[in-house]
C-alpha cells in the first residue's frame, strides 16, 4: 500500500495498525507536558494525588488516542499524492510496454516495386553489386556492414568511401565478387538484410530463397546526379531508418545540381571552348583513347565535350588520330590513365606535341572517380575544377580545393583531399611526359 500524507502533521501513515504505533508513541512522548498543565486539576483531591494522578493518565490517554484516531480518519480522506519514485515506474512501465507492442517487421519498396518484408530495426546487413556499399556509406549505414565484396577488402584510393572506412571493412569477411553472391558466406555472417544494387548478376528473389534473409534493390548509379541515385538514397534513408539523413543528403546534392546549372546554363555555345577528357578508367585502365561521351562532371557543367558529337554514350576508346583532328582547346586527364599516357607520350611525342592544348599547356588533371562505377564526390569536385578551368568569370567565387574539402566531408563524414594530393592525386596543370 502506498504511504499516505497527512498534512497537518506532515506524518506517513503505511495501515492503521501502523498509524496505531505511532499514536502511541506520540501519547508516551507528549504525556507528561499534558499532565503538568492539568496538575491544578489533579491537585483538587489532594488526600488521593497518586490516583489522581493514575486516574488523569488515563483520561489523557484515552483523549489522545480519539483525537489521533480523528486525524486519521481526515488523512484518509484526503486525496492520494503519488510519489516521484511511483511516477517512474509507471513511466518505465508504459515504456516497456510500448516495446513490447512495437511491431517486429516492416515492408520496404525497393526499386523493382518488390514489397519486401524485413526487420523493424536493420543493424546487419551484405551488400551485393557495385554501388550499394558506397551508397550505404553516403547515407550513413557503414557500420552495419557485416560482410564486404573481395575488392573492399584491398587498400586504395580510386574509391574514397571505401578509404575512409577502410579500419571498418578490412577485416570482414568476404561475401561476394563482382555482384556475384556467395550464399554460404553471407549466411555465415547473418545479416538480417541483403541491399543489391541492380548491376549484380543476381535475381534478388532467388537470392532470398537461398539464404532465407530478405533482399531489398536499389538501382545505383553510374554517372553523376541521375535519378538513379536519389531514388537510392531514398530507399536506402528509410532501410537504415536515417530519412533525416537521406533528406538532408538529397538537398545538399540537388543544391549542387543547381549551383553548377545556374552558373553555366546560359552560357552561349560559341563562348564554350571545346574541351576533350582522355585517361578514362572504365573496366581497367586506359591511355589517351579512353574517353567518355556524356562525360558525368561535363554534364554538370553544360559543357562543349567532343566525345558527344560522336554516336557513342558512356565511356569508350577513340581513335587517337580522331582528336587530332578535332584538337580540342582544353585537354582533362584522368589521373588513373597517366602511366599509360606517359609511356604513348615517350613512343609518340610528336603526336602529343602537335596538339594546340599540349602547345599552350591548357591539360589539366581529373581525379579518378570511375573505380567500380562512377564515386559521386568525387565527380563532384572533379566538375566544379573544370568549370574553374573552362569559366573562370562565372566561377571566380569558388576555390576548387576548399569545394572539394566540402563536398568530400558532407558525402562521406570527412576531407581526403590533402591524402589524395600525398599520394599523387589533386587538381593542377600536367606537363605530358613529365
Amino acid at each position: 500500500m502506498r504511504p499516505r500524507r497527512c498534512e497537518k502533521y506532515s506524518a506517513f501513515f503505511v495501515s492503521p495498525r501502523g498509524a496505531s504505533g505511532i499514536a502511541l508513541y506520540l501519547i508516551e512522548s507528549y504525556q507528561e507536558r499534558i499532565l503538568e498543565n492539568l496538575s491544578p486539576w489533579i491537585q483538587v483531591n489532594t488526600c488521593c494525588k497518586k490516583k489522581g494522578n493514575q486516574k488523569m493518565k488515563k483520561i489523557v490517554t484515552m483523549l489522545l488516542m480519539l483525537s489521533m484516531l480523528l486525524t486519521m480518519a481526515a488523512c484518509a480522506g484526503a486525496p492520494e499524492a503519488a510519489p516521484a519514485a511511483s511516477q517512474a515506474e509507471e513511466t518505465t512501465a508504459a515504456s516497456t510496454v510500448s516495446q513490447e507492442t512495437a511491431p517486429e517487421t516492416r515492408i520496404i519498396t525497393d526499386s523493382m516495386d518488390r514489397n519486401v518484408e524485413i526487420p523493424y530495426s536493420v543493424e546487419r546487413i551484405v551488400c551485393v553489386g557495385v554501388g550499394a556499399l558506397r551508397y550505404t556509406c553516403y547515407v550513413g549505414g557503414a557500420d552495419r556492414v557485416v560482410g564486404v565484396e573481395d575488392y573492399e577488402t584491398k587498400p586504395g584510393m580510386s574509391r574514397l568511401y571505401n578509404y575512409v572506412n577502410f579500419d571498418l571493412f578490412q577485416n570482414l569477411p568476404v561475401t561476394g565478387t563482382n555482384g556475384e553472391p556467395f550464399v554460404e558466406e553471407i549466411i555465415n555472417v547473418d545479416p538480417q538484410v541483403i541491399v543489391m544494387s541492380s548491376y549484380a548478376s543476381q535475381d534478388p528473389e532467388e537470392l532470398s530463397q537461398k539464404t532465407g534473409i530478405p533482399v531489398v534493390v536499389v538501382p545505383g548509379s553510374d554517372t553523376t546526379l541521375d535519378e538513379k541515385a536519389y531514388v537510392t538514397i531514398r530507399i536506402l534513408g528509410e532501410l537504415y531508418q536515417l530519412e533525416d539523413r537521406a533528406e538532408d543528403l538529397t538537398a545538399y546534392l540537388k543544391s549542387i545540381q543547381k549551383d553548377l546549372d545556374d552558373r553555366t546554363a546560359s552560357i552561349a555555345e560559341d563562348a564554350k571552348p571545346t574541351c576533350y577528357v582522355g585517361g578514362v578508367s572504365f573496366k581497367g585502365h586506359h591511355g589517351f583513347e579512353g574517353t567518355e561521351a556524356y562525360y558525368g562532371p561535363f554534364e554538370l557543367i553544360h559543357a562543349k565535350n567532343l566525345a558527344n558529337t560522336t554516336d557513342q554514350t558512356g565511356a569508350f576508346n577513340i581513335d587517337v588520330e580522331q582528336v587530332l583532328s578535332w584538337d580540342p582547346e582544353i585537354i582533362f586527364l584522368d589521373f588513373n590513365g597517366m602511366n599509360l599516357i606517359n609511356e604513348d607520350y615517350a613512343a609518340h611525342p610528336e603526336f602529343y606535341n602537335a596538339l594546340t592544348a599540349v602547345q599552350e599547356g591548357k591539360v589539366y588533371s581529373q581525379i579518378s572517380f570511375r573505380s567500380s562505377a562512377s564515386n559521386l564526390e568525387t565527380a563532384l569536385a572533379d566538375a566544379y575544377y573544370a568549370a574553374c578551368v573552362m569559366y573562370p568569370q562565372q566561377f571566380q567565387d569558388i576555390e576548387p580545393v576548399e569545394k572539394a574539402g566540402e563536398i568530400f566531408t558532407k558525402l562521406l563524414g570527412s576531407n581526403p583531399y590533402h591524402d589524395l594530393e600525398e599520394a599523387g592525386y589533386a587538381f593542377c596543370q600536367i606537363t605530358i611526359g613529365a
